[in-house]
């Protein structure tokens, strides 16, 4: 028998989950899988123009034993596996019960949107958000101090007041709630039950306020004051929250039946998925580590020392450990990147999907290969297009916040523009336009940044925008005036909680040794080109920044 040692790491997407199987001695991917959710690839339980996005729990589950169950068929190494750990988009919550089944999973909730896990691109709780932000104002403790000043609709206090808020059958019912990156090990540790719970201290901080030196979550008056239905909540959650080189424990017998791996599997404590990619993507301090995809989040670490007593303004959140243990954790990010280009390819293939179909002159199976092939081939063709546009020539300029804006200084209640348009304006010329809007949506992360004395010395881009889309990285680079470089590892949020999943099991004693044993490097560079950054810098001044600000003062 081999003596081999592997991991799996667990990515947990806004659109699928994937795992990837990793030898702990060398990072090599033996087997990797991707199973899109069931249930959301329908539609279901989401209203895209109320703002509201769930998620089944039982697609996080089916998901799981599809992915686990197709790298232990590709690789037969299932009893050579000693760890997982799990990384999930956040702030996903979910409403459980006493026992912390989420409410969804009980027979009379199974269909209610409201008993499942609300994902972090919900908006509905907007005006929760704001309440927070209005009480924490002239509160005792400013709760939102390390959370940038700002408390956003996208994280937890805000949801979970909204859905109690708004369904009494659900309130009833209710007794705790749980991120979903610590439902995963809990399920599989067996130990759901909200005070047994082993909470992550990367969800905790940044998106709950939770904080050592004022006894961990905030206070009951002032939960109670949001909200009367969250009396009791913060007794059963917890005071205690733990680092991703920690364990949970090991699997439990039934779930190791079901994924076909040893009960001796150790399983750590779980992040979100920006943070461990940020340790996938091998971060270091001064790096901005940047998880490109539907959203972006940006991660940097700092020490303490070099922090200070600094609470650094607009960011989400500013947390010890979050990323690397024994360093503080500082996330920021935007509410859409490729999701900015996904709305634009369904205007784009609106005329296909709704006049191909029905016409007379092809068969039902040649209309939908071709309404596909024309849908996955609109933004590649784009892409091509819009690089042979003279950034002089072009007058489209847009402002990038179609999904509201996380950072800097969230706000859901912003919208997107375009602006500049003329009867010379195309296709091309407009999504252009989108991703020079992402790009300096990103420079004003950067700014951010380095306005509040926090030191970037490098990007790094990890994702699939960042592998995949050479024209949209080195607008990035051209608009940033910073090089980028571009991790190897296709899947780095993965890799990244592989990577802790060695901690956990004991396989490397920290995160810089398994950072060195297990780290892909990187494939790419896109360096500034000086004849566009001047340009970008005018026109980032000029014309994104004033748009914006009309957007930000009409939507007040």
């Amino acid at each position: 028998m081999s003596d081999k040692k592997y991991v799996l790491g667990i990515d947990y997407g806004s659109d699928s989950a994937r795992a990837v199987l990793v030898d702990t001695a060398n990072g090599e991917t033996v087997a990797t899988s991707v199973c899109y959710y069931p249930r959301w690839v329908e539609g279901a339980f989401c209203k895209p123009e109320r703002n509201q996005y769930r998620q089944h729990p039982l697609d996080y589950i089916e998901s799981l034993e599809t992915i686990v169950g197709d790298v232990l068929k590709q690789s037969n190494a299932a009893d050579q596996v000693v760890g997982i750990s799990f990384d999930t988009t956040g702030s996903t919550p979910c409403l459980t019960d006493a026992a912390g089944t989420p409410l969804a999973l009980l027979p009379e909730f199974k269909d209610d949107p409201d008993a499942m896990f609300v994902l972090w691109k919900d908006h509905t709780a907007i005006k929760e958000a704001e309440e927070i932000n209005t009480i924490s104002k002239d509160w005792r403790i400013n709760f939102t101090q390390y959370v940038g000043g700002i408390y956003s609709s996208e994280w937890v206090w805000a949801k979970m007041a909204h859905v109690l808020r708004h369904n009494e059958k659900v309130k009833a019912a209710a007794y705790s709630w749980i991120e979903h990156c610590d439902w995963m090990p809990a399920l599989l540790c067996n130990r759901q039950k909200p005070e047994e719970v082993i909470r992550s201290r990367c969800a905790a901080g940044h998106k709950a306020m939770w904080r050592e030196e004022w006894g961990g979550l905030p206070d009951e008056e002032y939960l109670t004051t949001l909200e009367p239905a969250l009396k009791g909540y913060r007794e059963r959650l917890y005071r205690d929250t733990y680092t991703s080189d920690k364990a949970v424990g090991k699997l439990s017998p039934e779930w190791a039946d079901r994924l076909g791996l040893s009960s001796e599997v150790v399983v750590g404590v779980g992040a979100f998925d920006c943070h461990m990619g940020a340790v996938g993507g091998e971060i270091q301090p001064g790096s901005l580590s940047r998880v490109i995809g539907t959203s972006t989040c940006d991660i940097m670490i700092i020490t303490e020392q070099d922090l200070g007593d600094k609470c650094v303004a607009g960011i989400c959140g500013q947390v010890d450990g979050s990323v690397t243990p024994g360093y503080i954790g500082l996330e920021a990010g935007q509410s859409a990147f490729g999701d900015v280009y996904a709305w634009f390819q369904r205007v784009l293939a609106w005329p296909l999907e709704n006049l191909i179909k029905d016409s007379d002159l092809l068969d039902a199976q040649t209309k939908d290969k071709l309404i596909a092939e024309a849908g996955d081939k609109i933004l590649p063709v784009l892409s091509e297009a819009a690089k042979t546009v003279d950034p002089e020539e072009s007058t489209a300029f847009a402002v990038d916040w179609m999904n509201g804006r996380r950072t800097p200084d969230a706000t859901q209640a912003v919208k997107g523009a375009i602006g500049g348009i003329t009867l010379g304006t195309d296709a091309p010329r407009l999504f252009r336009a989108l991703v020079e809007a992402t790009a300096y949506g990103s420079r004003a992360i950067v700014e951010r940044f380095e306005s509040e004395g926090v030191e970037i010395t490098e990007v790094i881009g990890l994702g699939g925008v960042a592998q995949k889309s050479d024209f949209v990285m080195q607008v990035m680079a051209d608009v940033l005036n910073k090089p980028i470089k571009v991790a190897k590892a296709e899947q780095t949020c993965a890799l990244g909680a592989a990577m802790f999943a060695s901690i956990a099991a004991g396989v490397h004693k920290d995160v810089a040794a398994a950072q060195a044993a297990m780290g892909a490097g990187f494939q790419d560079t896109y360096e500034p080109n000086p004849a566009n950054t001047e340009r970008y810098s005018r026109l980032y001044k000029e014309k994104y920044l004033v748009l914006g600000k009309v957007i930000e003062e009409s939507a007040l």
